[in-house]
């Protein structure tokens, strides 16, 4: 079972918090305000009230003893630098920091942040890839321009094999499951055959599932 440490228990630290305990990790929230913990007591390990841009609270979460810490402080973005700062510093393994711009990034690896988490950006970006076009259902970016989607098959995929339609080599993706209704299949074979009533699963550049769902 793994620990993790969330400081800032704002709207993202709430969603991070309930999705952490759903895969049954320990997990210690902190914030300056009580009522922001309050209601996250139900799922979390312990619950502290403190300002972590202050060396002597951090220090005495023991910080290096989490797989991870999150930091993930809404409006003031110098307490996000230091807190960031002052987690590397204090041996933490891992520090994931939230950002809302390029720029807050930049200084956030600057001052020891290992990864730089974009909750808007990437939910704005999902919901626009989406909403763009009537054949993608849904989908999550894995790298740059890199996306897991969900889209149709098309009419001449119908009843052929993914052997016959050599699929990867034809159209550069990898099919990693279908998908019918809320049952999902994972990695099919090659021997597969399309079906009409399916959705597909696709991983490849969002540049070749373009030109495949037009």
């Amino acid at each position: 079972m793994k620990a993790f440490l969330i400081i800032g228990m704002g709207s993202f630290g709430h969603h991070l918090c309930r999705s952490f305990e759903k895969q049954d990790c320990e997990i210690m929230i902190v914030d300056q305000k009580q009522e922001n913990l309050e209601d996250m007591l139900p799922y979390v390990t312990s619950a502290k009230i403190g300002d972590c841009t202050n060396p002597d609270v951090l220090r005495s979460f023991d910080v290096s003893s989490f797989d991870a810490c999150f930091v993930c402080m809404g409006t003031n973005f110098q307490n996000s630098l230091q807190i960031t700062s002052l987690l590397k510093e204090m041996g933490a393994k891992k520090v994931y920091s939230k950002a809302d711009e390029d720029i807050q990034a930049k200084f956030l690896v600057r001052n020891g942040a290992d990864e730089v988490i974009y909750p808007e950006k990437n939910g704005a970006d999902r919901v626009a890839v989406r909403a763009s076009s009537d054949n993608i259902f849904d989908c999550i970016e894995i790298s740059d321009g890199f996306y897991i989607m969900e889209i149709q098959p098309l009419l001449e995929w119908i009843g052929k094999t993914i052997s016959e339609l050599d699929f990867r080599k034809r159209y550069h993706m990898n099919i990693m499951a279908t998908k019918i209704g809320e049952q999902i299949y994972p990695m099919p074979r090659v021997d597969y055959t399309f079906h009409a009533e399916e959705h597909l699963m696709v991983l490849g550049h969002i540049d070749d599932i373009r030109k495949v769902i037009k």
